[in-house]
């Protein structure tokens, strides 16, 4: 049968992730040949439009193609009955656990399938039910809605974001709303990396990943990339120590100036209380440093260059 567009009610599209690389090849193949298979759809008695069932991304790009209808196949199951049928027989792309969380939501809510049912249709145990729904509960609505519009992966956000959502919530929904709104979308391996850093990080690396996390990303991945190889003589051990003294010496007194400017007084008592921690344990570093460095040079002795001038001026 042919349906028009006004003819359809979309009110289970939200149960599935979009995925924009597999809707640009429908929307290519659809331009090029036309649909080949029909949407699925059932009609609730008493209402008028009929129910899309199966078939969300067809729908879109064919409205895309301005196409004035769209080939559809009726049947006539119940919705509940329908929409379990249609995943059960899935099996053109692996569904993420988001997604099964989503039917199962509305399968328990709308329809009142309880757990043991769920658990029985799809072939899972109760405890399996139980935790799908708790990923719906878990995540906030505004971080669902962008893993549904495909601008974060949905194996990630179940993986990285529900955990962090349980334990801050907060915090989760600062992070999120920090990345922009853009064709970036980051992968469960990015999730993973601000996952990681938050739960591992002080106080000043968590409020550096909520406030910027893609500038945060980028640098943990720059850090992690290997420099490029550049021949050339290798530095001996002592321009090894003179170089790492000399940062020592730079960091230092830059670190000097910044609490010349007075930047401690503006910062939250909890961070002030960190920074006199990481003083003392540099302070403790230091000491240790120099009086190794003044054992060494007491071990060489005034001898031992006055030795090796000797053997210069010998070889010379």
């Amino acid at each position: 049968m042919e349906l028009e567009f006004h003819q359809l009610a979309l009110r289970y599209e939200r149960l599935k992730v979009m995925r924009p690389q597999a809707e640009r090849r429908l929307l290519a193949s659809l331009a090029e040949v036309g649909q080949q298979v029909p949407i699925v759809v059932v009609k609730p008695a008493g209402e008028e439009q009929f129910v899309v069932i199966d078939g969300y991304k067809r729908v879109r790009a064919l409205r895309r193609l301005d196409r004035d209808t769209v080939a559809a196949s009726f049947w006539p199951e119940e919705e509940a009955e329908a929409l379990i049928a249609t995943r059960l027989m899935q099996t053109a792309e692996p569904e993420m656990a988001l997604e099964q969380s989503w039917l199962l939501a509305e399968l328990h809510e709308r329809f009142g399938l309880s757990l043991e049912e769920l658990a029985r249709r799809f072939n899972h145990s109760v405890s399996w039910a139980s935790r799908r729904l708790a990923l719906v509960r878990e995540l906030p609505d505004s971080i669902q809605d962008r893993v549904r519009r495909g601008e974060m992966g949905a194996h990630g956000a179940a993986k990285y974001l529900v955990p962090l959502a349980g334990a801050n919530r907060e915090a989760c929904l600062q992070l999120v709303e920090a990345i922009p709104r853009s064709e970036t979308r980051l992968s469960s391996r990015d999730l993973g990396i601000l996952y990681t850093a938050y739960q591992t990080g002080n106080w000043v690396t968590r409020q550096r990943l909520l406030e910027a996390p893609l500038v945060f990303l980028k640098s943990y991945k720059e850090t992690q990339a290997q420099p490029p190889f550049e021949p050339g003589p290798a530095p001996t051990v002592g321009d090894n120590l003179l170089a790492d003294l000399e940062m020592l010496s730079f960091a230092a007194r830059r670190a000097h100036r910044r609490l010349r400017s007075g930047v401690l007084r503006s910062l939250p008592e909890k961070l002030r209380q960190d920074l006199a921690s990481l003083l003392d344990q540099c302070q403790r570093e230091i000491e240790r440093l120099a009086e190794r460095f003044n054992q060494e040079i007491a071990h060489v002795g005034p001898e031992h260059s006055c030795g090796d001038s000797e053997a210069a001026r010998a070889g010379a």
